[in-house]
């Protein structure tokens, strides 16, 4: 899960227009550094399944404790909503955010994909949404089983049917995908599932450490932080995290968020 949240923050800064960058040569944190949505959504998430609350209203209460995050437009209206009702989404924040289903059932993949469901089908209901985030929970939850990363390529090209063919550097040559004139549903533009998690699966499946993982993802060019925070539990299941790297994400990042260290914290317990 920190690798979610760490990948987010690294990947902040670089997904405006303004800084979207085309190499893996960067600061790893840059000046505009911050945790966004991808953070806040994916402690949300911890938070209900560690504890076993209402999902709709206990995210709710995550995002809206953190306005100003960067959330989508419709999130917004969703967050904000008397009733939150799912909106046929099938948007990159499904898997961004589905990290802890894979962390907190290792040892039950459907239990697993189960826990993902639960908690995306409160607004990503669109079949691709839900298969964007179990397709994530599964690839994750292959690295924590040891599986090398031709075995996960493998599993998810199967079971979902993603292209995971290209490498990273095929990838980035023409990523993200330009948006047609006129509005065509199912486009797997860069900020949906399709045209985010097979991209950033590639990216933690090729890399030599997380680091790297996360440098790979941003270095698409596209929607980065999301895009990292999908890439990044991926690589912390197959690599780990260096402990520096943890300590300079709680202390420069987390320090006035006290709530999500406290979620953080009851996860490294259990872990």
């Amino acid at each position: 899960m920190l690798g979610a949240i760490i990948g987010d923050i690294a990947g902040s800064m670089y997904e405006s227009k303004r800084y979207r960058i085309k190499t893996k040569n960067f600061p790893f944190f840059g000046k505009y550094c911050r945790f966004t949505d991808d953070t806040v959504c994916t402690i949300a998430v911890a938070d209900i399944l560690l504890h076993d609350l209402p999902p709709a209203e206990t995210m709710q209460a995550w995002c809206r404790r953190y306005h100003g995050r960067g959330y989508g437009g419709m999130f917004r209206k969703w967050r904000d909503s008397d009733v939150p009702e799912p909106y046929d989404s099938y948007g990159n924040g499904a898997a961004m955010r589905v990290s802890p289903a894979a962390f907190l059932n290792r040892d039950d993949l459907e239990a697993a994909l189960s826990a993902s469901d639960k908690v995306t089908e409160i607004t990503h209901n669109h079949p691709e949404g839900m298969k964007g985030a179990r397709a994530t929970t599964h690839a994750i939850w292959l690295a924590f089983q040891g599986k090398n990363p031709a075995d996960i390529r493998r599993t998810i090209t199967t079971e979902y049917d993603y292209d995971l063919t290209q490498t990273v550097d095929e990838i980035r040559s023409d990523y993200p995908p330009e948006y047609p004139p006129v509005f065509t549903p199912g486009f797997p533009g860069p900020v949906t599932c399709m045209g985010s998690v097979p991209q950033a699966i590639t990216c933690a499946l090729e890399s030599v450490s997380y680091e790297d993982a996360v440098r790979n993802a941003i270095s698409l060019g596209g929607d980065s932080d999301t895009l990292a925070a999908i890439a990044g539990p991926v690589a912390e299941a197959l690599h780990g995290i260096p402990g520096d790297l943890i300590e300079q994400t709680k202390e420069q990042y987390l320090t006035d968020a006290q709530d999500i260290l406290e979620v953080i914290e009851k996860m490294f317990q259990i872990d």
